[in-house]
């Protein structure tokens, strides 16, 4: 199986997220929804939502 890397994050509250990811704040869901489906056709990844208002883009 091969190494997952964590690309960024979208976040609709920044306190969530620790140092070391890159961070993208959302205003609400619809637009964090929006930023994370950009994010992940720019950098090739996978997103993961993990209902605590944090999406993650994944590289598998």
């Amino acid at each position: 199986m091969g190494e997952e890397t964590i690309l960024a994050a979208v976040t609709l509250d920044h306190e969530l997220v620790r140092e070391g990811t890159p961070v993208f704040l959302a205003r609400n869901r619809e637009e964090q929804e929006k930023i994370a489906l950009y994010l992940a056709r720019v950098l090739s990844g996978g997103i993961h939502d993990l209902d605590n208002g944090v999406m993650v883009i994944i590289r598998h």
